[in-house]
């Protein structure tokens, strides 16, 4: 299981823009988030909150980028019917979610299942991964990474 302190796993993944690796936010603070599935209530929220602050993460030192399984065709639509402005990759394999221990088993009406922890890591200008936020509540988490970001890069 990664822990703080760690190195970030590499990773390239592809986008509605093209490949996106870790090597591209070399020298930069990156708030990489895993969340479940594009268009659903809670991802949904989580995204337009990571967009409207996009501009405050940039100023802070720091650029976002959020992944989930879906692909980059659904990422797109996604991103053009909530007005997103987060850069969001797509990792259909889940081998990054996995290495990342965001890919975890969950339970639902008494099954259980496989699937996406809403996870937030902080990795800073060095590739060490800084804070990890595991489980994630929506509510009030983007001022919580931002404040992180702050602190990291003050």
């Amino acid at each position: 299981m990664l822990e703080e302190g760690q190195k970030a796993p590499p990773f390239t993944m592809d986008s509605e823009n093209g490949e996106v690796s870790l090597k591209d936010y070399a020298g930069k603070t990156l708030v990489l988030y895993f969340y479940p599935k594009d268009d659903t209530s809670g991802c949904t929220k989580e995204a337009i909150g990571f967009s409207e602050a996009l501009d405050e993460f940039r100023a802070a030192g720091a650029e976002v980028l959020g992944v989930s399984k879906d692909k980059p065709a659904k990422h797109a639509k996604f991103r053009e019917k909530h007005d997103l402005t987060v850069p969001l990759a797509s990792d259909e394999e889940g081998e990054v979610i996995e290495a990342y221990g965001s890919w975890v088993e969950k339970s639902m009406y008494g099954k259980k299942y496989m699937g996406i922890d809403r996870s937030t890591f902080l990795i800073d200008k060095g590739g060490v991964v800084r804070k990890i936020w595991r489980k994630v509540r929506v509510p009030k988490h983007v001022e919580t990474v931002l404040e992180e970001v702050r602190a990291l890069n003050a």
